[in-house]
């Protein structure tokens, strides 16, 4: 249980911890890349060790000391038959970009992961694979799943999904196949995986106004030196809680502005809020900037369509910017929620709706009638760290005591968070 009070003001310097997904894609194609790799500010989250622990029990050596990781790398054909279970934890991102890697090897292995991880969706990876030649066993379509690696061939993969981990999935098994092997999306999904991978080597062809994407094959993939630049997602918590707390000024530095994953400040600025950008610049092929927010007069904005893959784990703490502006927000195209950590459509309406927000679900997002004052509540968390971080915010906000029934749930992405958050009220 952890317990949170309306904040008087808050202000300060903030820098959060390294991106999830770069850290993600940096222990994958370094440990199938020859030489070592060293990662920079390696996001510590329980999320990114999952991933190391799935590789060293591939024979992958990884060193790591705090965020600085070496991957110690043995090409595209090094990896080793697992000797357990690869346990992915909570992480989707470990399961469904590893599983491309391992549909491409001459081995068996079984990916299993924690009760919540058991319930995600994964037929969205096993179509495709199997179309390439893979042979999955899947439990429904869920975990635990073992795949059967072997040889595969190239396919022009037309995805219902505008999701970069099913984009990157076929992508890294791509790299196994016998030909050109290519994604195709309904809107653009964030391009981590294509920036990496050309940095490591590979040949990566991208059409953006037809969200289409193609890969060569057995490249050789070459141990790199990355900097991870800040999370977004993490910096979104802090951007939130500047922008609607009052007597606020918060600036958050080193933050990866991608702009195919940074949907959320294309928002704050529809909702009328004040943010800045200074020192932008390009760090290991990623846009980053050190953004500056005050305590702003938000009001109601429609989100939808192509932008919502840009912003799909910043939607909870988006809806909590929504309770606090003045108008009517609506947020569709956004039924990916349901499949999160949980189902975020419920859980956001839940935690809202018993602080007093005037909030109603869709099938495909909310309706948010803000600008009513919101007051303390016990907060469900599901264990889900988006919705406790997303809630943790909103109680700056509100009147009296906001209790979360499960802050440890964080860990997942931000291990640090509410030591944060407690220093810029301080």
């Amino acid at each position: 249980m952890y317990c949170i009070k309306e904040a008087d003001r808050l202000s300060g310097v903030v820098i959060v911890p390294g991106d999830k997904s770069i850290s993600h894609r940096g222990i994958m194609l370094g440990s199938i890349a020859e030489g070592d790799t060293y990662l920079h500010g390696f996001l510590e989250g329980a999320d990114c060790l999952s991933s190391i622990s799935c590789f060293k029990k591939m024979g992958i050596s990884i060193d790591r000391n705090g965020s600085e990781v070496t991957i110690h790398g043995k090409g595209l054909h090094g990896l080793s038959a697992p000797s357990d279970v690869l346990d992915a934890g909570n992480s989707g991102t470990t399961t469904r970009l590893m599983s491309g890697i391992l549909a491409g090897q001459h081995f068996s292995s079984t990916i299993t992961g924690d009760e919540s991880l058991k319930t995600r969706p994964m037929k969205r990876v096993i179509s495709p694979l199997t179309q390439m030649g893979a042979s999955i066993d899947s439990n429904g379509g869920c975990l635990p799943m073992t795949i059967h690696g072997g040889s595969l061939h190239g396919i022009d993969y037309k995805s219902p999904v505008a999701s970069a981990q099913v984009k990157s999935c076929v992508l890294f098994a791509g790299l196994f196949a016998d030909g050109k092997t290519s994604v195709t999306e309904p809107a653009i999904s964030r391009n981590h995986t294509e920036l990496m991978l050309r940095g490591f080597g590979a040949s990566v062809f991208t059409d953006e106004s037809r969200h289409y994407t193609e890969v060569e094959p057995e490249p050789r993939l070459i141990g790199q030196n990355i900097t991870v630049p800040g999370d977004i997602s993490s910096a979104a918590y802090f951007l939130a809680a500047g922008l609607i707390s009052k007597n606020a000024e918060i600036i958050v530095e080193n933050v990866n502005t991608n702009p195919t994953r940074a949907g959320i400040l294309k928002v704050i600025e529809a909702m009328g809020g004040d943010i800045s950008y200074i020192n932008e610049r390009t760090v290991s092929g990623e846009a980053v900037a050190d953004i500056v927010v005050k305590s702003s007069s938000l009001h109601g904005t429609t989100i939808e369509g192509s932008i919502i893959p840009a912003l799909i784990d910043e939607l909870p703490v988006i809806a909590v910017m929504a309770a606090y502006a003045d108008g009517t927000t609506t947020i569709k195209d956004a039924a990916e929620l349901k499949v999160k950590e949980s189902n975020r459509i419920d859980t956001v309406t839940e935690n809202l709706s018993a602080m007093g927000c005037d909030i109603t679900p869709t099938d495909d997002g909310f309706i948010i009638h803000g600008g009513r004052p919101l007051h303390g509540a016990q907060i469900r968390t599901h264990k889900d760290h988006r919705i406790a971080m997303s809630f943790a915010v909103a109680a700056l906000s509100a009147s009296g005591e906001t209790t979360l029934d499960d802050p440890d749930c964080v860990k997942i992405s931000y291990p640090g968070f509410f030591d944060t958050l407690q220093k810029l009220g301080q």
